[in-house]
């Protein structure tokens, strides 16, 4: 799963289980009914979660074992890398922007890199802001990663990120992690996240909609279709 703080309530439930981090690159989208598209190779970067009730040694020996299975076939690229909180951090810096940004405008990457504005006035600050975050968590991204990763869909593929595809089929979309969690994190360092809490707002609301069609939200009698 992605986001931050994933790990928390597992680590309650499981106070004595290792719990490993995975988190994945890759590209693909559903042209059709079952069919796949995979426009980018797959890559794993797998960890340990730091759980007080686990050895940490025992727990990166179980992280080795598991990317060398994983990468068995020889087909996969999969990475072993202990620095679980800067791997996540990382990939927030678009799974935090592009897709919920490009889910609240319909729109996929490569449009948005077209058109611009929604670049510069909505990418770029929240890329900032994430990038902020985990700079006072503890984690500091690279200086030219905010740049790297609005470049980082190939054009030509005209990316709709996940969140866009999951709305788009009518399904709930996953911001809590990907968006909430890190406003969380940035209330408790003191660090401001104005474009977040916007986004986190309309996500907020078209997770509302959703709830909505599915018939679960129960509205005063006499409202009107949406």
């Amino acid at each position: 799963m992605n986001g931050i703080n994933i790990e928390k309530p597992l680590i309650k439930a499981f106070p004595t289980n290792i719990i490993l981090s995975g988190v994945s690159l890759i590209g693909t989208a559903e042209k059709g009914h079952g069919h796949i598209i995979h426009d980018d190779h797959d890559e794993l970067i797998v960890g340990a979660f730091n759980n007080p009730g686990v050895s940490q040694d025992a727990a990166s020996a179980a992280a080795a074992e598991f990317v060398d299975m994983y990468r068995t076939s020889g087909k996969v690229k999969c990475v072993l890398n202990g620095d679980v909180g800067f791997v996540r951090w990382r990939k927030l810096v678009y799974n935090a922007t592009f897709n919920p940004i490009a889910t609240i405008l319909r729109m996929d990457t490569s449009r948005m890199r077209v058109a611009k504005f929604p670049i510069e006035a909505l990418i770029k600050p929240a890329m900032w802001e994430i990038w902020n975050i985990a700079k006072a968590a503890g984690h500091p991204l690279p200086d030219g990663h905010v740049d790297k990763t609005v470049e980082a869909d190939p054009f030509d593929v005209w990316c709709k990120p996940s969140m866009l595809q999951d709305a788009q089929k009518g399904n709930y979309i996953e911001y809590e992690n990907l968006v909430g969690e890190p406003i969380k994190e940035a209330e408790r360092l003191g660090v401001p996240t104005p474009t977040l809490k916007i986004i986190y707002g309309f996500c907020a609301g078209l997770q509302w909609q959703t709830k909505e069609a599915k018939g679960l939200i129960e509205l005063p009698a006499g409202a009107p279709a949406p």
